[in-house]
């Protein structure tokens, strides 16, 4: 549950709040949705107060209330909508509707040093990975789509069979960094596609049947009834290889579409954006192939990269400009 006040004047954000339900999930390994609209109805207007507090400003200063209309949980939606019309409301303020990605799309423009547009984005999180290119505010062409899974949710699952807890994507990353990321072949699926699409459900797959290797574990017979898929124990000698060996398998694939991307179009800045964003060893591979190009990549910071309420503002206070 994310609430930002945004000062368009300025282009900074001047305060914010963040709850994290990383704690109220994690028994469940994944987002339980009733509980998530649940936990937004308990802090939404309490995350309103802190951030009004903390700029010490009331409602009758603001210029216009933005909120995220989608894509995601329903519920959770719907109660940050009807907060947001409710203030609006209540203020006498324009609604302005924000589409979750295009929060990500825009956020690294609010780093120190931000792109110029036009430029190709990168959106990667647990549920899109998606090749942008943006000419401007709601000037967007998608250049490729993952066809099936997202590179977020290929860390979370590979995690979870690598015996992690939730989320597992960050702990998939920590772990790795004590692997050899050569020990296991990982597929690279659509390498070699000649288009800007990702495909991930495979990586998957293939993460599992290791497991499956590593633990002994046969196969069900054909017309048996499936036996629940092995979990890699944590004392596992290859734990850590298999992490590192997952994790190049996606950054190549993200690294390679990405330049790609940018020789396709002629353009020299590349933005990226999404939870995946935070990842290190993601970060370190694209800059250096984008060097090799003579191109430049651009990062949020890394507290913006997952879900936050100040990506959110910054794109209704640049809608209203419009």
């Amino acid at each position: 549950t994310g609430v930002a006040l945004f000062d368009a004047q300025s282009g900074k954000v001047v305060a914010e709040a963040l709850h994290s339900q990383i704690a109220l999930h994690a028994p469940y390994g994944g987002v339980v949705p009733e509980l998530a609209s649940r936990d937004h109805v308990k802090y939404g207007l309490r995350l309103v107060d802190i951030v009004m507090q903390k700029a010490q400003i009331t409602g009758d200063r603001l210029q216009a209330i933005a909120y995220t209309q989608g894509p995601g949980l329903a519920g959770a939606l719907l109660v940050g909508a009807q907060l947001a019309a409710s203030l609006a409301f209540a203020w006498g303020k324009p609604l302005i509707p924000v589409h979750h990605m295009e929060g990500h799309l825009l956020s690294p423009l609010l780093a120190e040093t931000a792109p110029q547009f036009p430029f190709v984005a990168l959106l990667v999180s647990g549920g899109h990975t998606q090749l942008m290119r943006v000419d401007g505010v709601g000037r967007y062409e998608l250049l490729g789509d993952t066809i099936d899974d997202a590179a977020g949710e290929a860390f979370d699952k590979s995690a979870k069979l690598l015996g992690l807890a939730y989320p597992g994507g960050p702990l998939l990353a920590n772990l790795a960094e004590h692997g050899d990321a050569k020990a296991f072949a990982i597929p690279r699926p659509l390498l070699h596609s000649g288009d800007l699409n990702f495909s991930f459900a495979g990586l998957k797959t293939a993460v599992a049947n290791e497991v499956r290797h590593l633990t002994g574990t046969a196969l069900p017979a054909r017309g048996a009834v499936s036996s629940p898929q092995p979990i890699l124990p944590p004392d596992h000698p290859h734990r850590a290889d298999l992490a590192a060996s997952v994790q190049a398998a996606i950054v190549d694939s993200l690294v390679a579409k990405s330049l790609t991307a940018l020789e396709l179009t002629g353009l020299k800045q590349i933005v990226v954006a999404g939870g995946v964003g935070a990842n290190t060893r993601l970060r370190e591979s694209l800059t250096a192939g984008a060097e090799k190009i003579r191109a430049q990549v651009f990062y949020p910071p890394v507290a913006l990269c997952t879900d936050n309420g100040a990506m959110i503002a910054h794109v209704g206070a640049l809608r209203l400009a419009e």
